[in-house]
């Protein structure tokens, strides 16, 4: 929660949400999980605002930002998730994907790109959907009978919030709707030919909004016995990258930011304009602040894995118990020693685009240690930023 006039930070909460792994290459998160992280967080940061004496009445509004692509799809009637969400990351849409490029001219992967600012990956939603409706049969059942809904995190989030299964709105914004390869990034518009070409159905998609507007008013949730913040509009929403590009007040033309987590994001704020590049870069859009404001985009480069490199070392490997622990040991030796790991869990975002890449660590020798492994793990992020 923030001071509106200062932007000073009066209290905050959060939970770490568990990643599952199913499946070599495959990662996936609960939906009800993370709404339960929602519910816990609201629930907390209220009781923190009330220890602080600050009166929670003086929340005006409030904004959802979500990890980007990671594709959920529920019952309408029921309000349940209808599978797993999958994550982002995630790589089993990789025979999807080739599968579709046999379709293709040329199979070329940027086939899209002048409508899209998007190459055919396993990283966007539209591949992730085509993997549900072939492969979960509850799914394509719901979808023949007219219950299924689609979305990124914050649709399912806002729909849930508001009165789910009794009239829950289902919308996204423009920032969101821009990373599923299914939306035109200049019409602003889903596009019917894309649906066509990976064979979804428009109904089960939903309604595209700017990322700054009333969307819904917070309805008491089930599990929140205060009924905190019931009645607060949803009044923002951004995907997280686009979020922290406008947190960081990128608004003019050629302001960057670049933001480390599970993955590190470099986005260029290009104006009004969508600028295409030649180098591997994605166009994106980079927000709309407001239902008769003018979109505007960005130049992003995706890197699928920063954070998420400390993550492995500590609980794949066990080199160490915490995140904090893996900077210790990088420090105590201040150089790799001529070790170098490509962290390519997820195959290779840009500017390569090469979802078969896999990780390496190599130049080993007798003296190299976990020390070194730990440094050239953090140096791998560098690297990559770089080369964005």
């Amino acid at each position: 929660v923030f001071n509106a006039e200062t932007a000073e930070l009066l209290s905050h909460h959060q939970v770490e949400i568990k990643q599952e792994f199913p499946k070599e290459g495959w990662v996936e998160q609960d939906p009800k999980e993370i709404l339960d992280s929602v519910y816990e967080c609201v629930e907390k940061t209220c009781e923190k605002m009330n220890e602080l004496n600050i009166d929670i009445a003086n929340i005006r509004a409030i904004g959802v930002t979500n990890q980007r692509e990671t594709t959920v799809v529920w019952d309408k009637t029921t309000g349940e998730p209808l599978y797993n969400a999958i994550v982002w990351l995630d790589l089993r849409t990789q025979s999807t994907v080739e599968r579709l490029l046999k379709r293709v001219p040329g199979k070329n992967k940027t086939f899209s790109k002048f409508k899209t600012g998007l190459p055919l990956s396993t990283y966007f939603s539209a591949v992730k959907l085509r993997w549900l409706l072939d492969n979960v049969e509850e799914i394509k059942k719901a979808v023949e009978e007219g219950r299924a809904m689609f979305g990124t995190i914050d649709s399912w989030l806002i729909w849930v919030c508001n009165c789910g299964k009794d009239g829950g709105i289902h919308c996204t914004d423009v920032t969101n709707a821009s990373r599923t390869m299914l939306f035109n990034i200049h019409s602003l518009e889903w596009d019917p030919d894309l649906c066509k070409f990976f064979d979804i159905p428009m109904e089960i998609l939903p309604n595209v909004r700017s990322s700054s507007e009333i969307y819904v008013f917070l309805s008491i949730f089930a599990k929140q016995e205060s009924g905190a913040l019931t009645g607060v509009p949803i009044s923002g929403c951004l995907g997280d990258q686009h979020a922290a590009l406008v947190g960081q007040m990128c608004f003019q033309d050629g302001q960057a930011k670049n933001t480390y987590g599970t993955g590190c994001f470099l986005l260029c704020n290009t104006g009004q304009k969508s600028v295409f590049s030649e180098h591997g870069l994605i166009t994106t859009i980079a927000y709309k602040m407001g239902k008769d404001k003018p979109a505007f985009y960005a130049l992003e480069g995706s890197v699928a894995i920063a954070g998420a490199v400390v993550r492995w070392l500590r609980d794949n490997l066990g080199i160490a118990k915490s995140s904090q622990e893996v900077e210790k040991l990088a420090e105590e030796v201040g150089t790799s020693y001529g070790c170098y790991f490509v962290p390519a869990f997820s195959g290779l975002y840009a500017p390569y685009w090469e979802p078969s890449a896999r990780g390496i660590i190599c130049g080993l020798t007798q003296f190299t240690n976990k020390n070194h492994i730990a440094f050239a793990a953090l140096e791998a992020v560098c690297f990559q930023t770089r080369e964005v």
